[in-house]
């Protein structure tokens, strides 16, 4: 398999446990909420393990003892505190750059599709220097509906023109899984991401498991 062939056309990957390790600036916005209701700071290993599920996930962790409506109170506060410093420690996970410069040597293109607010993840984009080389970018608010469902990953096809079945999908979390899955997409399971204890990515049943980013490189994972 030559190197141009070695990639499918378009490569499309979750953004926070995937590309990025953005914990710890969302610990930091997380925290000050705390404090400023008079709360304990988290540790980081707090909420590493529910950072792909969402600000919903993470302010369960904080405020465990509220009811769910009630977090909705902090859900707007932590997210203001979280877009005053988006990627203030936040960096690409170990060999995730290798990875996307192999598939645009191999004239391939590459894309984003998160559940995080598209104006946060515009700014994660812009600190890590990609915004320039990102085929596409979908937040969690660009359509109506998103993950697990599968129309963001329908519209960055359409956004790039090719059929879904041309693409791949990488992503940490089973709900990236099931999108794939949804839109007919080879999916990927990326394992260095956040998850709880009781998950296992093997039984989301994707096309591929990946220990570590580089692990994309390997003939046929991405293609």
């Amino acid at each position: 398999m030559t190197a141009a062939a070695a990639f499918a056309p378009v490569v499309l990957f979750d953004l926070d446990g995937t590309l990025v390790d953005s914990a710890v600036d969302l610990l930091n916005a997380l925290n000050r909420i705390l404090l400023r209701d008079g709360r304990a700071a988290l540790s980081v290993h707090a909420i590493r393990p529910v950072v792909s599920k969402g600000a919903r996930a993470m302010l369960g962790v904080a405020f465990a003892d509220l009811e769910a409506q009630e977090r909705e109170a902090f859900l707007q506060p932590f997210l203001d505190a979280y877009a005053e410093a988006v990627a203030d420690h936040s960096t690409p996970f170990d060999g995730i750059e290798d990875v996307l410069q192999a598939i645009e040597a191999a004239g391939s293109r590459w894309g984003i599709v998160t559940n995080k607010p598209l104006y946060l993840a515009r700014g994660v984009v812009a600190s890590m220097g990609w915004h320039g080389r990102c085929a596409v970018l979908l937040g969690g608010d660009s359509l109506p509906r998103k993950k697990p469902d599968p129309d963001q990953l329908f519209e960055a096809c359409a956004l790039l023109g090719v059929a879904a079945g041309e693409c791949v999908y990488v992503g940490d979390d089973e709900r990236d899984v099931i999108a794939a899955q949804r839109a007919g997409m080879k999916s990927v399971a990326a394992l260095w991401g956040y998850r709880e204890a009781h998950e296992d990515p093997r039984d989301w049943k994707p096309c591929v498991l990946a220990e570590l980013p580089r692990d994309l490189l390997r003939e046929g994972a991405l293609g």
